[in-house]
């Protein structure tokens, strides 16, 4: 049994394959999204020998004001990170807390919400239009949720905007109307998810809304660029026509202090900052204002498995999230039973940490700095 308050003998730098399992294309904004990333990852190891683990985002920060310093100078189980310098190391600091606290995630951000938590499918993109010379239609991405049905998934998120960037304006706008009431036909029991990558003004998006209106959609996702009057109007549009659709913003370059106001006037029901860039320290100092004020959030964990599992975590630890993102994929080394949904929940336990144990070392690679 080591020390409660255990110091930090080392931080390593990897990374780890990650594949979806087909290559993902494009969407209203960006190219093809590839076969899957590399994630880079830090491993932390106590001078008694625990190990808490995770991924990062963007540069890594300065491993030598992190070793050999007490856990307990770097992380508070009641508020995070403590200093703003190791917030890259938010996953890998929350993960060996756990271990140390013999205790999930979820339970040190407090136990607020279920530990079954509901995650939709995030990976259905624009492939009805590769390969360029030979497009494949709508029904390629009905395959596409019927595999990841198969991976587990029952609710679908469904990438629109196609006339923002890759068809002519009306011949976009008709796809995604025809994608969205495709999907719906297909799966009458789903949650439909759409996101349009702030590819519409909002005369363009009530066209679409209006011609969806009898799908149901569960929520909106960045339909145009932020606009507080233009939110506003939206919203006012969805009371009248269809009150249960949520209005989801804040994973593009999110902007929170503009955000907080528009969602508190009710214009914005789900925020989205990501799990990794914006972090589960800023969720946790957010999150119960964002529950005083009736708005919901939902960190945005596209791109790799792991995320989602995250999120998860930040789920049923803070509660007020209805709803996760979940990324079809594997990670090397990491047993795909604790990235997928079993009929559209993502279940936790009471593992240590995020209770991901760390992968082996003929999957970790050394990163070059």
């Amino acid at each position: 049994m080591g020390t409660s308050d255990p110091r930090i003998r080392s931080v390593r730098l990897a990374q780890l394959d990650t594949r979806y399992p087909r290559t993902v294309g494009r969407n209203a904004r960006l190219g093809s999204h590839g076969s899957g990333p590399d994630s880079h990852v830090a491993v932390l190891v106590t001078e008694d020998g625990r190990t808490g683990w995770g991924l990062f985002e963007g540069p890594p920060g300065d491993v030598a004001r992190v070793e050999g310093r007490l856990l307990s100078e770097l992380i508070d189980a009641g508020t995070g990170v403590l200093d703003d310098a190791d917030r890259w190391l938010d996953i890998a600091l929350h993960d060996l807390l756990g271990v140390v606290l013999d205790a999930p995630v979820h339970a040190l951000l407090g136990g607020r919400g279920s530990v079954d938590v509901p995650v939709y499918d995030g990976a259905i993109y624009f492939d009805d239009l590769d390969p360029q010379d030979a497009p494949r239609g709508i029904e390629v991405l009905l395959e596409e949720c019927r595999a990841d049905a198969g991976l587990g998934h029952r609710d679908f998120k469904l990438k629109i905007g196609r006339g923002n960037r890759w068809l002519p304006r009306d011949e976009g706008d008709v796809r995604d109307i025809e994608v969205t009431r495709a999907v719906r036909d297909a799966f009458p029991d789903a949650r439909i998810l759409v996101d349009a990558n702030d590819g519409y003004d909002l005369d363009g998006f009530v066209t679409y809304l209006e011609a969806v209106a009898d799908v149901g959609l569960f929520w909106v996702e960045e339909p145009f660029l932020d606009d507080a009057d233009d939110l506003a109007a939206l919203r006012a549009w969805l009371d009248a026509k269809s009150p249960e659709t949520r209005i989801a913003e804040g994973e593009t370059s999110p902007d929170v202090g503009a955000l907080l106001p528009v969602a508190a006037a009710g214009s914005i029901d789900v925020l989205l900052m990501d799990v990794l860039s914006y972090g589960l320290t800023a969720w946790r100092r957010l999150m119960p204002d964002l529950a005083a004020a009736g708005v919901h959030g939902s960190p945005h964990a596209w791109g790799r498995p792991l995320k989602t599992r995250y999120a998860a975590h930040l789920a049923a630890g803070l509660g007020n999230v209805e709803i996760v993102e979940g990324v079809p994929g594997d990670v090397a080394g990491v047993d795909p039973r604790l990235l997928r949904p079993v009929d559209g929940v993502l279940h936790l336990d009471g593992s240590p940490g995020f209770g991901v144990p760390l992968p082996d070392e003929a999957h970790l690679r050394k990163i070059v700095r």
